[in-house]
């Protein structure tokens, strides 16, 4: 095989790893301030998509149409925020995962069945994008704009959590919420601030999931699984882990893809994971 189509194959894979670790932020984020494991998190980027494409005929055009979709996940998450997951952060400890897995399991098989009745085809985000090439190497149009806007947001998010008072708020509340209260921080606001935040995450990854591989409802759960895989790869309370293995597991998968295809590459991918955890088990704690 060429140099060239092995280094093409590379570019992919971190374009889809970039997609994995926008996922696995949303749960780390969401976990690690308010030990609240989303499993809904994935219903959110079809939510997104199917309100971007249900938009794009009445706007000017598909950014506009990105932007108001994430806005309007942005207002449900809020919405749920505010309202369901409060009963969970009521409690605490041990209880509070519990409870708040089986309250976002229970709210992703809500939204998947409202989108099942109501929105059951297939979904792709309308893009224009620009196709790269330089010394024989050619990076699709999708892919280009996969990596321009995933490096851009989680660079991003690395300098709100390390630069600004409300990412550094949200590290103190993540290290010792007693402190923050100390500190006057509101613990509660901080958790509604990063489950918007996650929420908006997943949106992007699913508008710029759907630029290369069509969305249905099928693929919320798809892409909740593969982000609680690279959260707990990465380290569940871990950002920067999380960007890590994101990237390295979409490496791995793409390869797999390419030389053995999809049914043998989700076998490597998670007897990868399952090396990682036994030589590292003290991530998943």
């Amino acid at each position: 095989m060429e140099a060239t189509a092995l280094i093409e194959i590379a570019i992919d894979g971190i374009a889809r790893g970039l997609l994995f670790a926008l996922l696995g932020a949303g749960i780390t984020l969401v976990f690690g301030l308010g030990n609240v494991l989303n499993l809904s998190l994935g219903v959110f980027s079809v939510i997104t998509v199917v309100a971007g494409v249900a938009v794009v005929p009445y706007v000017p055009n598909a950014v506009v149409a990105a932007v108001l979709s994430l806005g309007f996940v942005a207002v449900l998450g809020l919405s749920i925020d505010r309202t369901l997951l409060s009963s969970v952060y009521r409690s605490n400890g041990e209880e509070r995962i519990l409870l708040g897995i089986f309250t976002t399991l229970g709210l992703a098989i809500l939204l998947d069945g409202i989108l099942y009745v109501y929105y059951p085809l297939n979904y792709s985000f309308p893009y224009t994008g620009l196709s790269l090439s330089m010394g024989g190497v050619s990076v699709r149009e999708s892919t280009s704009i996969i990596l321009l806007v995933s490096s851009a947001l989680l660079l991003a998010l690395f300098v709100f959590l390390r630069k600004t008072y409300l990412g550094k708020a949200a590290r103190t509340v993540f290290q010792d919420e007693t402190g923050a209260l100390l500190c006057g921080i509101d613990p509660r606001a901080i958790r509604s601030l990063t489950f918007v935040l996650s929420v908006v995450l997943a949106g992007v990854a699913g508008i710029l999931w759907s630029t290369q591989s069509a969305i249905s409802v099928a693929t919320g759960f798809e892409l909740t699984i593969f982000a609680i895989i690279v959260s707990i790869v990465g380290g569940v309370r871990n950002i920067e882990g999380t960007i890590g293995a994101g990237v390295f597991l979409g490496l791995v998968i793409t390869f797999g893809n390419f030389f053995v295809g999809a049914y043998v590459s989700m076998v490597i991918l998670f007897a990868v994971v399952v090396t990682v955890l036994i030589l590292r088990p003290e991530e998943i704690a």
